[in-house]
């Protein structure tokens, strides 16, 4: 991240940047350091992870970082915490390669509960998906942005079958996987022993 950008922000701006997301997690010394740096000047206002394959041009995921220099906003002072959103399951592949969000349902939403943190009106978080983390909290995983850390993991509905039940299933779908495959390998055997390859 250049800091020159957050240097031009005005008092009351707000700047967006799209970051591979190595740069949350990142211990190289100097980047590390930034981040630390922008984190402990209550600069980071929101950190987004987003789903893979979303640009033409790269496939890698990234995230994005919302910057300010005023996080008092509808008299709420978020100074002392960040908000963390964790939107990697989002999207939908149009292609075998490209991804895209529906701005209705998916950019809409996390748009919103953006704002409804920032005016501390309507806003809680969501296991799985949103968390609003105070800077102890990210201090106390040395600094680290990774929205997944924060956010924990979504709970599952119960489907109502039982434990034992569910095992017993599963299992056995894994034995017929397991004897289809040894099937396979054989019929692959036999095709290429046929030709002359045998292995």
């Amino acid at each position: 991240m250049d800091t020159a950008y957050i240097s031009k922000l005005s008092p009351n701006g707000v700047a967006g940047f799209v970051m591979a997301n190595g740069a949350m997690s990142t211990n190289t010394t100097s980047e590390a350091e930034i981040r630390k740096n922008i984190i402990e000047d209550k600069l980071v206002d929101c950190i987004i992870t987003l789903p893979p394959n979303l640009f033409y041009n790269v496939t890698i995921p990234a995230s994005l970082w919302f910057l300010t220099r005023n996080k008092k906003s509808a008299g709420r002072d978020r100074s002392n915490e960040i908000l963390f959103i964790d939107a990697r399951k989002m999207g939908t592949m149009v292609d075998r390669k490209h991804r895209e969000l529906d701005y209705e349902t998916e950019i809409k939403y996390i748009a919103d509960i953006y704002h409804k943190w920032k005016k501390g009106e309507g806003y809680e978080d969501i296991k799985g998906f949103c968390k609003s983390a105070t800077l102890d909290e990210v201090r106390s995983h040395e600094y680290i942005l990774t929205p997944g850390r924060y956010v924990g993991i979504e709970e599952r509905v119960d489907d109502g079958e039982p434990f034992d039940e569910k095992m017993t299933r599963l299992t056995g779908e894994l034995a017929e996987m397991f004897a289809k495959r040894s099937h396979l390998e054989e019929e692959i055997r036999k095709r290429l022993g046929a030709i002359g390859y045998e292995f």
